[in-house]
Formats: C-alpha cells, sequence, structure tokens
C-alpha cells in the first residue's frame, strides 16, 4: 500500500504545520505547489522560492506546477467580482484540487489533498465538497488541533515568507 499523499501548498507557511499532521499520521507528503492563481508573477516567485527553502530544511520532495495565470483567470471567468469566501473561491479550489489529482495520477499516488484548510480565512467544508468530485482527494481540516497557530510558530522558526493576501489580483483588493 502507498504511504504517500500529494499536498497541494498555497504556499511555504500554510505546508508547515500541515506536513507536520500527515507524518504524525504515519504518511509521507509529497508537495506540489500549483498557483496560477498568484498574481503578480513576481509573488508567485516569492512564495515559490518560500516553498523550496522550506522542502530544503525539511528535506521533502517538491513539484512545481506551471505558472499560467491567463489559464485560471479563463476557469474564473464570470466570477471576478465575487467576493472572497464566495464562487470565485470555490472554482478556484476547483482549479487547484484538479491539477492536484492529475498530477497525484503521474506520480501513482493514490491520495491527495490541499494545505488551503488551514487559513482562518478558508472555509474547510467548501473546499471538502469541491475536493469530492476527485477520487483520492482526503478531507483533512489542518485548522484543527491549532494548525493555523503552529504553522505562525513553524514559519517563524523556519524564517519563511508570509504574504498578506491568498494570492488572486482579486484578494488583493479586499
Amino acid at each position: 500500500m502507498d504511504k504517500r499523499i500529494l499536498i497541494h501548498i498555497c504556499c511555504a507557511p500554510c505546508a508547515t504545520a500541515s506536513v507536520e499532521r500527515v507524518i504524525e499520521d504515519g504518511i509521507q507528503p509529497v508537495l506540489y505547489f500549483s498557483n496560477s492563481n498568484i498574481s503578480p508573477h513576481e509573488e508567485f516567485m516569492r512564495r515559490l522560492e518560500s516553498a523550496r527553502t522550506f522542502t530544503a530544511i525539511t528535506n521533502l520532495q517538491l513539484e512545481v506546477d506551471k505558472y499560467n495565470h491567463e489559464n485560471w483567470l479563463a476557469f474564473i471567468k464570470g466570477l471576478e467580482g465575487e467576493p472572497e469566501k464566495g464562487g470565485r473561491c470555490n472554482r478556484c479550489f476547483e482549479f487547484s484540487l484538479q491539477r492536484t489529482y492529475l498530477k497525484a495520477q503521474e506520480l501513482g499516488i493514490e491520495k491527495f489533498c490541499t494545505t488551503l484548510t488551514i487559513s482562518p480565512h478558508k472555509i474547510s467544508s467548501n473546499i471538502f465538497k469541491v475536493g469530492e468530485k476527485f477520487p483520492g482527494f482526503q478531507a483533512y481540516n489542518f485548522k484543527k488541533k491549532d494548525g493555523f497557530r503552529r504553522s505562525l510558530k513553524l514559519s517563524d522558526e523556519y524564517e519563511l515568507y508570509r504574504q498578506k493576501y491568498c494570492g488572486c489580483e482579486f484578494s488583493f483588493r479586499e
């Protein structure tokens, strides 16, 4: 039985406590940085560099998806005006989870999840509902067990870049 899980990571700080949790569960994490929603590109690169720093410290495998903001914009078209936690975010979750599902298949990893559930700014049940569309999705609620607070502590210890907004230009305005 495969004891690996592919974890979609939105950023290094959210990955810290999430990775710790799956390792505690006896599962080997493989990290997947797939974040075409992030704008501008310089912000994407800054978060990617932080993810690379984290995986170098922890000696974990990091897979990186090609950045394609135009594809992401086309995927969420018509939802640009939606508020945070609304339809645009759910569609964004679908974009990320679909890409993670496909990457898991490519790598031969049966299970996958996302660090997005650690954020107090995200509704985990919405993420789980989207994730149910994809075989192998694991509904980890990384907010539990003080996950977000733990991520803050670990991010400070590892000296990781912590961003001020979710990622897309629409979340930046809020």
